[in-house]
This record gives C-alpha cells, structure tokens and sequence, in this order.
C-alpha cells in the first residue's frame, strides 16, 4: 500500500506506463492547481489536504488510467471544497476532467440515511446511473479507499457510519465493477469499524492458524510443481493467499460456521498461459488430490457478470487439509485483480477516448450486456452509437432522487417535482406550492435528474392542482390523480352552483329550499337518472334542469292541503335572514348592530366568520381563521352569520404564484375582466429565481364567485399556486 506524499511520488507511479511529455505536463499542472486551491485546508488528521487528493490519484495510476483521470482523481474536491467553479475548471482543462469532477461532486453530496437491503441496492443502481461515465465511479472508490485508510482521526460514530455505507454501497460497486484489490481492502477496512469485536477474532484466528496451515500449502505447492514440471507444463505460477477477513466474516455470520469449518481460508492459485492448460492443471489436480464433492466451479466457461474467470476446485492434501485452487491465465489473473480497469488500462500508442473506453466496458461487463439484452448486430454498431444506446436505455430510463430525509425514489426520465410530490403522497401532491431542489427554488416542470435532493412545498389552503398540471406531470400516476381532483372539484363548483341556483329560485317565491332532501328527490327526478339532493344541484349547475322546475315539483307537493302549505310558507319566510346592516352580516338579537368588515382579512360571504367587539368601533367583522385572531380576547368574540343574501360586492384579496413571464399581469387582467369582476388593486415583484408574486384584490358578490375566478386564474400559462391573501 503505497504512500503519496507529494508530486514527486506520483510522477514515479504515473512513469511506469505513461511517458508523453504533454500527459505528464498535464498531470502536472493538475497537482499544482489542486495545491493551489487547497492551500491552507487540513485534514483531520492535521495534515495539508493535497495529501487526499494525491493519494486518490495515486489509487487511480495503480490502476493504470488515463491521464485525464489521475488529473479528475487531483481535483476531485475543488469544485466542492473550493472557490472553483465547473466552468472555471473546464476552460482550463477541458470538458472531459471537467465532467468528471462534477460527477464525483455529485455523488459525494449524496447523504445515505437509510441502508436496508433494497435501499442500497437503490443506491448502487442510482450511483451508476448519475455517473454516466463509469470513470467517475472508479474515482469515487478510489477517493473512499483512501477516505477509509485514514480514518483513525474520525469520531466512533462517524467511523460506524462510514464503514457501514462503505460495506452496504461502495464495497458491492467494486465487487460489480470486478476490482477485487479495492473491494477487498474496502471490505476488511470497513468491517474494522463496524464490528471491531469480530475483526479482531478473525484476525486472531488467522494469525494463529495460518502458520500450520501456510506450512502445509508450501508443501503443497512444491508438490503440485513437481506433478506440473512432470507433465510438461513448464510456464507457471503458483501462489498461496489468505482469504480476506470480510469474506471469512460473512460465512462465520450469515452461514453460522465455525473458523474451523471454513475450506477455502487458503488458497492456492495457479497462472499458467492458455486455457487448454488450465483445463490440463485442473485434470492433474483431481488425479494427484482428493476433489470435495460439489466444490467444484468452472468461472471460465461460465463468467462472472464481472468478468471473473477462473477454475476453482476445493481438494483434500494428503496431510489432511482442505483448500481451494483457483486456475486461471496471467489474463484472468489480471481481471480478477483489476476487474473492468484492467480493460481499459490505458494504452499510450493507442488512439483511446472516453467513447472508445466506455465501448470497451459496455463490451467487456457481462452485467451491462445482460442489462442491455441488446443483439450482436447492435454491438458492432459504431462505438459513440453504442455508447450512447448504453447511456440512455440502461443509465437513462431511470432518476433516482432523495427526499430531504435520504429516501431514494427512481422516477421516470424526464419526472418533475409535480410527479415527484405525487409519488410521496396524493395530498402532498394535491397541496403543492413550489418546489426546491438542491436548496434551490425551481418551477414545478423542471426536470429532475440523478442525485437531485427534493423538497416540496406545500399548503393546506391552496386551491390545488389546475388543468395546466396536467402538461407538466410526466408520469401516469400523476395525471390520474389531477384529473381525479379536477373532476371532485368541478362537482363541488357545479354542485355549489346550483344550490344557488335554487336556493335564489326558492327566495323569489318567498320559501326556503331548506327542506329538500335525498326523498325528494328521488321521488320527482329520480326518472332523469337523479337520486340525491348533490346531483340535483349538480344538474342544476349544469344547466340540464331549472331551478323552476325544481322549485315548482316542490310547490305542488302538497297542493292538496293548501292551509298546510301556507302554514308551511310563513315558517320558511320566517327563517329568512334580513338585516339592515350595510355589511351583509347578521347578529342575533341586534337589529342595526355598528358592524366594519376587518380591512386585514376581507371576509365575504360564504367565509366561516366571527365577530370582535372593539372599544370604540362597534363590531369587527372577520374571517374565522384570519392572522390577527390568535391575539383576540376571548370573551370580545361573538357569533356571526351573513344574511341570506346580502345584495352587495366585497373586497377579497388573493395572492398569485407564477414563473415570470412578460404576459403574465396582461393575461390575469384578462381574466378578471372575464369573470365581469373589478379590479381593486394589482401589484406584482419578482425575485431572484424567476419567481413573480402577484398581489390582487377585486369585487365580488361572494365565495363561490372569488372561487370561480380563482379556476379561471389558474388556467392562465405559468401560474402554479393561488391562495387567499392574510388568512
């Protein structure tokens, strides 16, 4: 495990397989600007933060990448940590790196709150897929490499914490990536914070057994020498290695074994040049050992969807031991220990790009070819075209974004926050307002992407969802529920209506419609298919009966017992409200009570209300829920209730939210002046994000007007929330 300390170290790594002047030039300059940025920043641990960043870049020549990796691995952190901007880094050293780090900022920002198995498995399939470049993830495993060897400075809990999200997330991506000498030390690292106790008793277990048992393989390997030199298989090698303690951990855990009942704590490989010979070893290892049943896999005629290839074979020694052999070719031997990165090593003489590597992986991961399930006539295609199948049938069919909380919710390509909110919940949906993405106010039809973390606002006195959302919700679910509230809500305007309707029909002939019930109806309309007291005034909302007609089946109910019907008519005439008040309002028992409207939430009728007797200035009337009601005193508040029809217009105030638009005051006028309503006052501003606020008060006769205005409004393009204004 090296240490990088400074360039110098790195340039010694990077020489061994890169030597163009202009990429070590590049690498270069990317450390002098890394160091540059970070000056003055630390680590925990005390130490300059270039140390990271240098050794990040060291993982990630280890590996044999590109140039242009080594410099993303150094400046990994600037746009994150420092002043540097994405834009800054791109015209200084091109889209490619530039890319790069915007990607692993990203999933660096990622917060993993919850790590339940299918969670993790989300975030796995989320990492990949808001990569797009699987460079990026190669160095993000390198930056938590070396996050982990280092984390003796961090707080217990942080240790906890991080070595669970390395086992849980990052540990499974180099396993799937095939990268089994980062998988590894990720694995053992990890498990030495999660679970110190175990650790140290495997570690325990390995140090005192494993002398004997390393004793008894030696013996074995020059064994198995001599049976291969016998057989004329000269090229080899052959080498013993101790499990690594994640793996022996699991089994002792998940399998509830013993230490001592584990096979395969060592093992032997042996590397040899062809295929054919790995067959040959296989068969002279079965002659010469004792094989354990059902212990026996053949890797290279059947990969792993990592690439992995090998024989293995569990056996008995003549001493007694069991251990595994694993044979494979110096090839396989390479993959196995670099997974995908032994893929695309980087060739200097070769005429490599991103699109060509990224064809190379798409080619090599057997996990991606399955995921793709594309014909062999699509991978001859053009690179860049199969590149860019890859990016947007298997990386872009799917977002996964965060709830303010770390849930993971995958939505369809091309989701908003609108679709976003009604995945979480129906009511949530219905109630939104505005939504915030990465701390960023942000319209209902932007479009999320991976990594986005998402924040809806919402409003229990919003007017809910118009027929505009309809075009900005993306997915099924969506418009399902929006067109099931505009159909509730269409019913309750057209229903509301048509009580008023009849209730005005009723009033000019001097009776109320108080007595009308679901019998009623039932027994005069229930032939034009209307069985309840709402859908008579629905069909009375929509014009398909008259309130007449309504009125005069009433009428004749009783026609046969007309002294019953007058007695009846004088009762109802009774229960009229009258007042002489010019307010509308009625009080109990005052016959020209000195009521004033409150000018801070301007009730109208409809509006639950409540009367404040004031010193001074009679009685105030106000809205039920108003602002200004909290610091009432009790024993001031009275009942109130309108009249039954007031015959005047009020002022009602209601605040409008949109996206900034040119036509926007235009278009609202518009359809005030629509709805033969006045225009008190209008006042609109802007803010920084593109946000208009629109403060509007007009004359209406009542609440159900004021709400069929505010339907009207919300059909106007780039509105998406309306509410009443100082309630």
């Amino acid at each position: 495990m090296a240490n990088y300390r400074n360039l110098e170290d790195l340039l010694k790594t990077v020489g061994t397989y890169i030597k163009k002047p202009e990429s070590i030039e590049k690498i270069t300059k990317a450390y002098n600007v890394a160091a540059s940025l970070h000056e003055g920043q630390l680590r925990k641990s005390g130490e300059p933060y270039i140390i990271h960043p240098l050794n990040v870049a060291g993982i990630l020549a280890e590996l044999h990448v590109g140039p242009d990796t080594i410099c993303a691995g150094l400046l990994h952190d600037v746009v994150e940590d420092t002043a540097c901007s994405k834009e800054e880094l791109a015209a200084e050293f091109g889209d490619d790196i530039a890319e790069m780090v915007d990607g692993v900022t990203k999933v660096g920002q990622i917060k993993f709150a919850s790590l339940e198995q299918k969670q993790a498995t989300n975030h796995q399939h989320m990492l990949l897929a808001m990569a797009r470049d699987i460079r990026v993830i190669i160095v993000k495993l390198a930056d938590r490499l070396h996050n982990i060897r280092t984390l003796g400075v961090m707080s217990d809990e942080q240790k906890q914490r991080i070595g669970r999200e390395t086992l849980e997330i990052y540990a499974p991506l180099a396993h799937k990536l095939g990268i089994f000498t980062i998988k590894a030390e990720l694995e053992d690292t990890a498990l030495k914070y999660v679970d110190p106790a175990y650790y140290n008793k495997i570690t325990d277990k390995i140090r005192n057994d494993s002398s004997a048992r390393m004793q008894n393989v030696d013996h074995t390997i020059n064994e198995i020498s001599n049976v291969l030199l016998d057989n004329n298989i000269e090229d080899f090698k052959i080498k013993g290695r101790i499990k690594n303690i994640y793996s022996i951990y699991k089994k002792m855990v998940n399998q509830n074994k013993e230490f001592e009942d584990i096979y395969d704590i060592l093992a032997i490989r042996i590397i040899v040049d062809t295929v054919g010979e790995c067959y040959q070893c296989l068969g002279l290892i079965h002659a010469n050992y004792t094989p354990v049943p059902k212990r026996f896999k053949d890797y290279i005629a059947v990969p792993k969807p990592n690439m992995y290839q090998s024989l293995h074979t569990t056996v008995i020694s003549k001493d007694g031991f069991t251990f595994e052999v694993q044979i494979r070719t110096q090839e396989m031997d390479r993959i196995a220990e670099l997974g995908v990165a032994a893929h695309w090593a980087y060739k200097e003489n070769a005429n490599y790009n991103k699109d060509r590597e990224q064809f190379e992986i798409a080619s090599k991961l057997k996990w991606y070819g399955d995921l793709l399930k594309f014909s062999e006539e699509d991978k001859n295609d053009d690179a860049k075209e199969y590149v860019d199948q890859v990016k947007d049938d298997i990386l872009g069919t799917t977002v996964y974004v965060y709830t303010p909380t770390g849930e993971i919710i995958d939505m369809p390509l091309g989701s908003t926050p609108l679709d976003f909110a009604y995945r979480i919940h129906t009511n949530v949906g219905n109630t939104t307002v505005g939504a915030i993405v990465n701390n960023k106010i942000v319209p209902l039809d932007y479009e999320l992407h991976n990594g986005d973390i998402v924040s809806i606002k919402t409003n229990k006195n919003s007017f809910g969802p118009s027929e505009n959302w309809l075009k900005i919700a993306k997915t099924n679910n969506a418009k399902h529920k929006i067109k099931s509230f505009l159909n509730k809500q269409n019913r309750d305007v057209l229903l509301a209506h048509g009580k008023q309707l009849i209730d005005e029909e009723f009033r000019f002939n001097k009776t109320t419609s108080a007595d009308l019930n679901d019998d009623f109806v039932k027994n005069n309309f229930s032939k034009n298919n209307v069985n309840s007291l709402d859908d008579l005034y629905v069909e009375v909302g929509k014009g398909n009966l008259s309130p007449k007609t309504v009125y005069a089946k009433y009428a004749g109910t009783d026609t046969k017992n007309p002294e019953d019907l007058i007695a009846k008519t004088i009762e109802r005439n009774q229960r009229i409200l009258t007042t002489n008040s010019s307010t509308g309002v009625v009080v109990e028992g005052l016959t020209n009570p000195q009521l004033k409207l409150g000018s801070c939430c301007n009730p109208i009728p409809g509006d639950e209300i409540i009367g404040y007797v004031t010193k001074g200035n009679g009685i105030v009337v106000h809205h039920s829920s108003c602002k200004n009601a909290t610091t009432f005193q009790k024993e001031r508040i009275i009942p109130l209730k309108w009249a039954t029809n007031p015959g005047r217009k009020y002022p009602a105030s209601i605040k409008i939210e949109a996206t900034s638009s040119m036509t926007l005051l235009v278009d609202i006028m518009n359809t005030v002046s629509t709805c033969n309503m006045s225009i008190l006052a209008i006042n609109a501003n802007s803010n920084a994000d593109l946000q208009t606020i629109v403060k509007l008060k007009v004359m209406t006769t009542n609440l159900l007007e004021l709400e069929k205005l505010i339907i009207n409004l919300k059909r106007v393009k780039n509105v998406f929330n309306i509410e009443r204004d100082n309630i």
